[in-house]
């Protein structure tokens, strides 16, 4: 369970996911799930990982216990969350920190009211009990020989209320041994000039090493960690991919990437940071969240580029129009072909998509205006690579790329007197100068159109054995209303190894999506190397 090598000391980053971040609605970890979470914490090079509140539930519980037996940690030390003692006992007679001690857990973080009204109300004790609470179990767990990291909760909300008795919380925990003492924005509430204000003051104050947890509620979480470094805080908590009740917690991710390349502090190991994107998607598909598009350094669009205007100069020098190298977290510049793109902006994307264009203005051109022309219509290629591609050798090459030919297609909704439905789709094509008519059923005409297709192509194409549909989105497009609306199919399709999206466009549902499925498995014969009909 110990690292196998001691992290530099000077800075933590310290992540609570398998805690705070599981707090998000929608979002209910097995222990199987908190495990594999935490290989890829201690695989990005975290300092901390905070893994539950043993004693406080049985999951957590059997998580310490099969962590200790499971997980060779190389960069990160597993965490246990608990609270100080109860008013009016010992630390040392309670329970719950007694299983704060036998989790096993190395360094232990407490959580410690620092709001008078909070120790009151919530706790139901008096402001100097609260502090003989802290005292009491920091003091005690630090003579079991345990790190110990005080989170005040509250304590940017009961500084303003009551400046004095909020510092001396800090000064208890500081003066009892704590390592850490972390302020807490519970609520969320801060900006970042008020968190690096009361930061400083309390750093002046107090001497403590300070930490700092915010909360996302303004959109400020991140900023807000910044600004609490900016202060003097070398201790930050956060969760992936900004993971956590109500809106959120600081975002690891970018508040790693920013001490790293923007503050030049060394976090994390050496060539870690180039794992990020990596490490963030692969956190999301643990916890079945669709990783965010449009999140900073790590997001598929983060350095993703439509304008004409933005290709033209990327041409020239990337660095115009990025902030870093996106190699530098692990992720990817990516040009978008849409109605606002100009000729850099298709050079760019042929480029990056292998297809050299070999300077031809005029091919150049005639593409450019050929997706105008298209996406007018409705269809969009920011969002369908495939069908792009397909687009752009067609153009180069002066034909289609083609490896079947379409005859006709049908499918047919039956509506059977006990309420179900049968559904059956019939096609009609030819491939390698051989006829083929073959039919399917399906859940729904969409799908007998697609099964229909593989087993017409399938004993010409055995390649398409290994294609299967993945996503399939449907957008009714402005213009016409209700049911004589433009219709817009994304499809997206894996060959196992890979994952492309194909669009169709039409005035209904079958057609449009016949369309991107052609274009589907199109791209996936391309894709395995099959040579196309003269």
């Amino acid at each position: 369970m110990t690292a196998t090598s001691e992290p530099d000391d000077s800075f933590h980053v310290f992540d609570t996911t398998l805690r705070d971040g599981a707090q998000r609605e929608g979002i209910n970890l097995t222990v199987a799930d908190k495990l594999a979470i935490a290989r890829h914490l201690d695989e990005f090079g975290v300092g901390f990982i905070e893994g539950g509140w043993p004693g406080a539930n049985p999951r957590d519980t059997e998580f310490f216990a099969r962590a200790q037996q499971e997980i060779e940690f190389r960069h990160a030390v597993l965490v246990a969350f608990g609270a100080t003692r109860r008013a009016g006992t010992t630390a040392e007679q309670d329970p719950q920190v007694r299983a704060l001690l036998d989790s096993g857990a190395q360094v232990i973080t407490l959580v410690a009211k620092s709001h008078d009204r909070h120790v009151q109300l919530a706790l139901r004790t008096t402001l100097d009990e609260n502090l003989a609470m802290i005292r009491d179990t920091v003091s005690f767990l630090k003579g079991q020989g345990r790190r110990v990291f005080v989170d005040c909760e509250h304590f940017f909300d009961g500084f303003r209320a009551n400046p004095d008795y909020a510092t001396s919380v800090v000064r208890a925990a500081a003066e009892s041994g704590a390592d850490v003492v972390v302020l807490c924005d519970t609520n969320g509430g801060m900006l970042p000039a008020q968190i690096q204000a009361v930061v400083s003051t309390v750093l002046a104050d107090t001497g403590a090493r300070l930490g700092i947890h915010a909360q996302d509620d303004t959109g400020c979480a991140v900023a807000n960690t910044l600004a609490a470094v900016d202060a003097g805080a070398t201790h930050v908590q956060c969760t992936a991919n900004g993971y956590g009740e109500r809106v959120g917690n600081a975002n690891l991710f970018p508040v790693v990437a920013a001490l790293e390349l923007k503050y030049g502090k060394k976090v994390l190991p050496e060539g870690r940071l180039r794992e990020m994107t990596r490490i963030s998607h692969a956190i999301a598909e643990v916890v079945n969240l669709t990783p965010s598009t449009h999140q900073p350094y790590v997001g598929v669009s983060a350095f993703a580029h439509k304008a004409g205007l933005h290709a033209s100069a990327i041409k020239v020098d990337p660095d115009l129009y990025q902030h870093i190298d996106p190699e530098q977290v692990g992720n990817t510049m990516r040009m978008l072909v849409s109605d606002m793109a100009g000729r850099a902006s298709v050079e760019l994307k042929g480029k990056e998509l292998g297809i050299d264009l070999g300077g031809d203005r005029e091919l150049v051109g005639r593409v450019v205006e050929r997706v105008k022309e298209r996406e007018l219509k409705g269809y969009t290629y920011e969002a369908a690579d495939a069908s792009f591609e397909l687009l752009l050798r067609t153009e180069a090459e002066g034909r289609p790329l083609t490896y079947f030919e379409v005859e006709s297609w049908r499918a047919i909704v039956e509506d059977r007197p006990d309420g179900s439905h049968a559904n059956e789709a019939t096609v009609k094509l030819w491939a390698k100068s051989e006829r083929i008519v073959a039919t399917a059923e399906g859940n729904g005409p969409v799908n007998a159109l697609d099964r229909a297709l593989r087993v017409a192509l399938e004993k010409i194409y055995p390649q398409l054995a290994k294609l299967e549909l993945v996503d399939y989105k449907v957008r009714i497009l402005e213009g016409k209303h209700g049911t004589q609306s433009t219709t817009r199919v994304l499809i997206s399709t894996s060959d196992g190894a890979g994952e492309w999206s194909t669009v169709g466009v039409a005035d209904n549902v079958i057609a449009a999506s016949w369309q991107a499925l052609e274009d589907a498995y199109t791209y996936g014969l391309l894709r395995a190397g099959v040579e196309p009909a003269a």
